[in-house]
Order: C-alpha cells, then structure tokens, then sequence
C-alpha cells in the first residue's frame, strides 16, 4: 500500500553525513520534515550548516540535534521534542544510522605489534552501533510516536559475513544489530510498525574510508560489483524512500541488500 509522505516526520539517527545525510535529502524532497541527531566537531559545522540549508530549502521543517545519540539524556530530549513537532500522528520514519565503533585489531599484528581492543572499547561499539537501535525504539514507542505504519530502519553491512583485521567490532556489532532488528520486527508486528535492515554494499563514507584496509575493499569491490562501481550513498536512499512509502508492516524482519549485487560475488 502506498502512502504520501507529505508532511510526515522522520527522525534520522546520524543525519549529517553518509547514508544519513542522503536519506535526510530523500526524504525531504518527498516532503517530510526531518529531525537529526549528529555528533560532528567544530570543524564540521559548515557542512551540517550546509545539509541544513539544504532541507530547508525543500520547504520542509527541520530540527538538529549536534548530540551523541547514545546518550540516555540526549534520547530523551529529542523524544520530547520530536513528541511536540510531530504530535499524535507520530513519526512515519526512524532510520539509525550510526557509525561510531572500535576499528582495533583482537590481537597484535605479527609484522607490527599494536595495542588490541579493550572492554571498554568493545562496549562502546556494540552499545553505540548495536544496543541503541532497541533503547531508541523502546522510548519511541512508549511516548506514542511509532503508530501504526511506521518504519524503523538499522543500516548494516556485509560485515557480519566479511571480516578484515581491524573491522572485527564492526561486524560483531552488525550481527548483533541485525539479530536486534530481528526481535524488534517481531514484537512491533502486533502494533503494525515494520522494522528491517539495509545492508548497504561498500560505499565511500568517512566512516567506511577509516577503515585501515579500505582502500583494498574497495577496489575489490569496484572490480567485482555487477555494476562495475561501487554503492552510493544514494542508492541507498533511493531504496530506503521505496520502502518508506508504504505503510505495509508485512515487509518486516529483513536484512534488505542494497548493493548492486556486490554480495554475490565479492
């Protein structure tokens, strides 16, 4: 079934740049206004001034919060505030999109011995990237703003099938994130709130492009992606509109590969 998203809220969990940044865009040229948590430093505050500008000129209404996601404190206040913008008709979109984690290696390096991750480190990765996904949904369905028809999407990636040295966090955490969306989708069903994963193929993202071995994932992944390119932050936000419009909760549970087909032979 599909549905308009004119005037619509859609809250964007890691809005300024990358996936989140592209989805922000879509969404808005489909005339939803848009709420953004963000966690840039100074240095970074021309683009988001930028990506803001760019919303508005839409014409829709935006809200950013330049706040780490993960705090219990910052939910909060961004609860309350997407609860006053978006009233009883709640929010049609949640999209996490959060990419903050460890990229140390598990054990050093034979040829050049380095620190390996902590506990401290490894908490933090699946708290940030993995654990907030369930604690955004549950203080957005308790204060009303996941009504029937609403969307929840976690951004994935081949991670918890491909494994390179420093990215072992990282995919630990989309396993766990992946496993997260699984049980959300199952209990949201009744409420009729879909929830599913977009597991996105290599893209050229500040996050994806720290990585210390990414170079080398992403030639390999130009060379054998079907396409013969890699994915786009907008391909990816092309998809995640199509999906958006429905207010269908029979499309739910998934891990949903927008990729080019780059799973199938990288």
């Amino acid at each position: 079934m599909e549905s308009d998203l004119e005037g619509t809220w859609s809250l964007i969990l890691g809005s300024s740049a990358g996936m989140g940044r592209a989805c922000a865009l879509a969404l808005a040229r489909a005339g939803s206004n848009i709420l953004g948590v963000h966690f840039d430093t100074a240095a970074r505050q021309a683009a988001v001034d930028e990506l803001v500008g760019e919303l508005e000129v839409l014409g829709v209404q935006v809200r950013f919060f330049n706040e780490n996601a993960a705090s219990d404190a910052v939910r909060e206040r961004v609860v309350a505030e997407a609860v006053k913008v978006a009233g009883p008709d709640g929010l049609r979109v949640v999209l996490h999109s959060l990419a903050f984690g460890s990229l140390v290696r598990y054990l050093p390096s034979p040829d050049e011995p380095e620190p390996v991750i902590t506990k401290a480190q490894l908490t933090m990765t699946m708290d940030v990237m993995a654990h907030s996904l369930v604690y955004w949904v549950q203080d957005l369905f308790a204060a009303g703003l996941l009504p029937t028809g609403s969307n929840v999407f976690a951004m994935t990636s081949a991670g918890p099938a491909r494994y390179a040295a420093h990215y072992g966090a990282i995919s630990a955490s989309k396993s766990l994130l992946e496993a997260h969306v699984r049980q959300l989708a199952l209990e949201a069903a009744p409420y009729g709130v879909a929830v599913n994963a977009v597991r996105a193929g290599m893209t050229l993202t500040e996050s994806f492009l720290r990585v210390p071995e990414s170079p080398v994932l992403s030639e390999r992944g130009r060379l054998l992606n079907p396409h013969g390119r890699l994915t786009t932050p907008e391909d990816v936000a092309e998809a995640l509109l199509v999906l958006a419009r429905s207010r269908s909760s029979w499309l739910t549970g998934n891990v949903i590969g927008v990729d080019g087909g780059e799973i199938l032979t990288v």
